[in-house]
């Protein structure tokens, strides 16, 4: 139900959400979502709320099709993931930070992840994250960028208060952690 008292119809997956995808794109990727169709187990990973549908959109049109653009065909590694989607996560994933949720709501009707937004990770054959990275912090808007390695996929966020941060990530343990956090004037004085 919309704030309006209408109820939301959500957009066909197969309907553009940019010049390149459709939300079927960024909401049918990723690992765990292939493992789990291609066992025949699909999981249920809809947004419920209108907000991750225009965040989706956000997302598509100002960050990853000008990324197509400049770089080509993209694959996505990761999209949206709702809690149903999250619980299937091998990985240790901090829901109160994910911008994969979008905006969507707990059991206890708070947002997930704060944050707002939306996010993505996604990989360019023969192209380096960092000078993808470089890319979007020069010309696009973003909230964060994660990245994890040259030969990594790079975690890219839209949100409607961007931080405009840039973290270096590092593995150690099985656990990814911050090595370096660059406000984007820094960044781009290191690395542009």
């Amino acid at each position: 139900m919309c704030s309006d008292g209408n109820i939301f119809q959500p957009p066909d997956l197969d309907s553009s959400c940019g010049k390149y995808f459709t939300f079927r794109d960024l909401i049918e990727c990723g690992e765990t979502w292939h493992h789990h169709a291609d066992g025949g187990r699909t999981i249920s990973n809809l947004p419920l709320q209108l907000q991750t549908w225009d965040g989706l959109r956000l997302l598509a049109t100002k960050v990853l099709d000008p990324v197509v653009e400049r770089f080509g065909p993209m694959c996505l590694t990761y999209g949206f993931a709702s809690s149903n989607l999250t619980r299937h996560i091998r990985r240790g994933i901090d829901v109160r930070r994910d911008q994969h949720a979008g905006s969507e709501i707990n059991r206890v009707g708070n947002l997930v992840c704060s944050r707002l937004g939306q996010a993505a990770d996604f990989q360019l054959p023969n192209t380096s994250s960092v000078d993808v990275a470089i890319f979007v912090a020069e010309k696009l808007p973003f909230d964060r960028i994660y990245l994890y390695g040259p030969k990594r996929p790079l975690h890219v966020s839209v949100g409607p208060c961007p931080a405009q941060l840039i973290v270096e990530l590092v593995e150690t343990g099985g656990h990814r952690h911050p090595k370096k956090t660059w406000k984007r004037g820094d960044f781009l004085s290191a690395f542009g």
